[in-house]
């Protein structure tokens, strides 16, 4: 056990480094956050919106968002599709899982990606302050930029398909 009050000061800015989670000497805690996100396939089109607020403002996204208590992952990516573009559908099989880690933020995000080819309705833009743009775009068309979780979906769907 490392007792850090007995630390000369720069192993303790070292170990404290090391140990993002800790709340000792004023340090914020960072506790990973579970999102989730649906890669929606229609005829070999992406469905995509783009974000309007930070993070990654103006990307080019999936519909998803942030995993309520006491609920599973795959009904959290089926209540935010429902929710930003109001289609109903059925969580397909997990894509990937993307980890999103921004330290100077101090923000960790885990998010599964489900894949999605059943879907009832026709999307529209729910939550327009939070979105400006809905499409389907070709796989070898998609608009740029993407958010970081859209990327990594993308090359998880090319190896797979490989």
């Amino acid at each position: 056990m490392t007792w850090l009050w007995r630390l000369p000061r720069p192993k303790l800015l070292a170990y404290s480094q090391r140990r993002p989670y800790t709340g000792l000497f004023g340090r914020y805690v960072v506790q990973p956050a579970v999102g989730c996100g649906a890669f929606i396939l229609r005829d070999g089109h992406l469905l995509l919106i783009r974000r309007v607020k930070a993070p990654e403002a103006g990307c080019w996204g999936l519909p998803g968002g942030k995993v309520d208590p006491f609920e599973t992952v795959a009904q959290a990516a089926m209540r935010e599709v429902r929710e930003e573009v109001g289609l109903e559908l059925e969580a397909g099989p997990l894509l990937c899982v993307v980890d999103q880690i921004d330290r100077s933020a101090g923000t960790h995000w885990i998010a599964p990606v489900y894949r999605v080819t059943t879907v009832q309705g026709e999307p529209r833009l729910c939550e327009p302050h939070k979105h400006n743009g809905l499409g389907w775009f070709a796989l070898d068309a998609l608009p740029q930029p993407l958010t970081l979780a859209t990327q990594v979906a993308v090359q998880a769907y090319h190896a797979q398909q490989a």
